[in-house]
């Protein structure tokens, strides 16, 4: 076994070849080995290590755009929930807004309710009073009836006799001019 190393100089030549010799180093097998080492590396990086590499860079490219696609929700998320508050706000003004209008129908309401019994009260005692004047009218009529009847009849029991038509008229007459004056 012979190694070729003439560019050395020749104490490194020597202690080279001492440790070939030592460690059993076979030039022509170490070349075959290292051709054969060439061959399988190539065919690993042709075949295998290309395409793991290619599906490598694929599953980076899917984490990437995940990872783009996942930020892009988070912020659509955040933009939701923004105006799912605004929404939330807008509703709950517009719900106050309805309360205080609702307050101030019902206000308007029992304000008219009020009004309108007022009214009708002031009617029923209106017509109370007109009733009233109504029944005292009445009932003086019958009164004046009753005490024309009652001086005609008096009046014919002082003279004595039984008064014609025209004398109980003028009698009845009397008492009720009588009756208006002194009312």
């Amino acid at each position: 076994m012979t190694v070729h190393l003439a560019s050395m100089p020749q104490e490194l030549q020597d202690t080279a070849q001492n440790i070939a010799e030592q460690f059993g180093v076979n030039t022509p097998m170490l070349i075959a080995q290292a051709i054969n080492f060439t061959l399988v590396a190539f065919v690993i990086y042709r075949f295998g290590f290309k395409g793991i590499l290619s599906t490598i860079k694929e599953r980076e490219k899917q984490i990437s755009d995940s990872l783009k696609h996942a930020e892009k929700i988070k912020l659509e998320l955040e933009e939701t929930e923004r105006k799912q508050k605004e929404t939330l706000q807008e509703a709950s003004l517009e719900a106050k807004k309805t309360v205080t209008v609702a307050q101030e129908q019902a206000k308007s309401y029992i304000e008219s309710q009020k009004e309108d019994a007022r009214k009708q009260a002031e009617e029923i005692i209106q017509k109370a009073k007109e009733s009233m004047e109504l029944e005292r009218e009445r009932v003086l009529n019958e009164a004046k009836e009753e005490i024309a009847s009652l001086v005609v009849l008096t009046t014919g029991k002082v003279l004595q006799k039984e008064l014609n038509e025209e004398e109980k008229s003028r009698f009845s007459n009397a008492a009720a001019e009588e009756l208006k004056i002194s009312r």
